[in-house]
């Protein structure tokens, strides 16, 4: 557990934007139980609050998120009431929850991309609305690299970007560039880092002098015009996660992770 009286979340209003800022920087910004709790509360108060029209999600730090707690999901956890599966299974729904939470709510939330993204950490990226990243941010999905798969967050990624390219993240687990993310449609556009706050701010500020009311209804009506309904890919891939998490392929992984020594695969 986080001890730290710094909140995992930092708010900021400019004009009628409000900045969402993940303040984990020293731990790379992940998606905890902790930051996911907070970043879902934000989002709801943000919703409630006729004041805010466009939300911005940010990274405090060289990383905008690395995804997951590997130490939690892993079972390295002391004193937890809860059997691994249980843990990983209620981090997996907490996330897709907070994850469903942006795109159904009414405001256009805009991702500001100030560095690496990877597994859940990119998802949070495909799951907003429109992103904007440093030229010099990185994106992968890692999971195949600890014996597991980013299948959760494939439901996101693969929404955004064509299948041979969501499917070239998740097999090689590589780290792609800024201008690749651009060219699979990850994001909109990538900047210096010296203009990203710049550009973002003008973004968002254009979106927020346009109708609030117009906005929700199309939003909502342009995800729900989409093939498939989400919840249904999360549960799917969710158990498709759980399971991959729970194999002994994974826990291999995740020890070799920590030992930093070579995984040991059952297949060579």
């Amino acid at each position: 557990m986080n001890n730290s009286a710094e909140p995992n979340v930092l708010s900021r209003m400019s004009g009628r934007v409000l900045w969402l800022t993940l303040n984990r920087p020293a731990a790379r910004n992940p998606l905890s139980s902790q930051m996911i709790a907070a970043l879902r509360e934000s989002i709801e108060l943000a919703n409630a609050d006729s004041e805010v029209k466009v939300i911005v999600i940010t990274g405090s730090g060289k990383v905008f998120s690395a995804g997951h707690d590997l130490k939690e999901m892993s079972g390295r956890k002391p004193n937890d009431p809860l059997t691994r599966e249980q843990r990983v299974k209620q981090v997996l729904d907490s996330c897709a929850e907070m994850m469903m939470s942006l795109v159904k709510s009414p405001k256009a939330i805009i991702a500001c991309v100030q560095g690496t993204a990877t597994a859940a950490g990119c998802q949070l990226v495909s799951m907003c609305d429109l992103a904007i990243a440093s030229d010099g941010a990185k994106f992968c999905t890692p999971g195949v690299n600890i014996g597991t798969f980013c299948s959760t967050p494939l439901v996101g990624i693969g929404r955004n970007i064509h299948r041979k390219h969501a499917m070239e993240l998740a097999l090689t687990g590589d780290l792609f560039s800024a201008e690749d993310a651009v060219r699979f449609g990850l994001i909109n556009r990538a900047v210096s880092p010296d203009f990203l706050l710049a550009e973002t701010e003008k973004l968002a500020q254009k979106i927020a002098g346009k109708s609030a009311i117009g906005i929700r209804a199309g939003k909502e009506a342009f995800y729900q015009q989409l093939e498939m309904p989400m919840e249904s890919a999360f549960a799917h891939a969710g158990a498709s996660m759980l399971d991959a998490m729970l194999s002994d392929e994974c826990e291999e992984g995740v020890c070799a992770f920590f030992g930093k020594r070579e995984p040991q695969w059952t297949d060579l």
